[in-house]
């Protein structure tokens, strides 16, 4: 008997844990831009079901050879995302971006319109989907890598869409790729991006995020940035850092011991939601 009781508390704390743990959808998100249909995880945090209410979102983006589902695959905890998104009452959101899009709109390729996907059909089928604050002031977006990148292109071209960007060891000069041992494969990798000129540097420095300086000062959103001081992306993050400096743009940067690594993302992660949570919180004062 004393061991029965026993297994049924242990089965009974499980189901609990099942019940109010934060939850993972697969939303289906069809792409007219695209002519595709692509999957976006989305997690719900455990008080979203208990209540009526609206919620703030944060998308989150992966990186280069990486797909929607990295963030809960890919890091130590597998639970990361789900209790951050249970900590701040938040819903995270991880679309698609393919392995090598960099979140832009293709201009030879209308089969990788990243930027359009995101911006418009993503953040319209969540907020149609679930109770979001569907309005810049409910929304926030980081990513690692090329998915860091991504969310301060995106941001800095769309800033009626969120009230803060961050990058965590983000590709913020795209260019640095092409001087890689490897560069003949990413040639290869950019070629549904920019087709036959997928070799040209210029091209990849027209669409990085260190020449947009300006436009990240002009919007005004609040940004988070770091990057690990042995990570190979470590230079142009310091050159990002030194250029918003510059132009004297507010913003939070940090270099912390780390690689380019999911222990350094795991990590980093954590600074990000409660940064957001933050500004998240002041917009909702408002």
């Amino acid at each position: 008997m004393k061991k029965f009781k026993m297994l049924l508390s242990a089965f009974l704390l499980c189901l609990t844990t099942m019940t109010y743990a934060a939850k993972v959808d697969t939303l289906q998100v069809a792409s007219t831009a695209m002519g595709k249909t692509y999957k976006a995880a989305v997690v719900l945090p455990n008080s979203y079901a208990k209540s009526k209410t609206t919620f703030p979102v944060m998308y989150l983006l992966h990186g280069a050879y990486g797909h929607f589902s990295d963030w809960l695959k890919n890091t130590p905890n597998k639970k990361l995302v789900h209790n951050l998104a249970d900590q701040y009452n938040m819903i995270i959101v991880m679309p698609e971006g393919e392995t090598f899009s960099f979140y832009i709109d293709s201009p030879v390729n209308k089969e990788s319109q990243f930027e359009t996907f995101i911006t418009q059909e993503v953040i319209q089928k969540v907020d149609k989907t679930y109770r979001t604050i569907a309005n810049k002031g409910g929304r926030v977006i980081t990513g690692l890598s090329m998915g860091g990148h991504g969310a301060l292109y995106l941001s800095a071209r769309h800033p009626d869409l969120f009230c803060a960007a961050g990058s965590m060891s983000g590709a913020v000069d795209m260019s640095t790729m092409l001087n890689r041992d490897s560069s003949a494969q990413i040639v290869k990798l950019m070629q549904p991006v920019f087709g036959d000129k997928s070799g040209n540097t210029e091209l990849y420095e027209q669409n990085s995020v260190l020449r947009m300086a300006d436009k990240l000062k002009a919007n005004k959103l609040p940004l988070i940035i770091d990057c690990g001081v042995d990570d190979f992306l470590i230079e142009p993050n310091r050159e990002l850092h030194r250029r918003l400096v510059y132009n004297k743009v507010d913003h939070d940067y940090t270099e912390r011991p780390g690689a380019h690594t999911w222990d350094y993302w795991e990590n980093s992660l954590l600074y990000h939601a409660l940064f957001f949570s933050k500004i998240l919180f002041k917009t909702k004062t408002k």
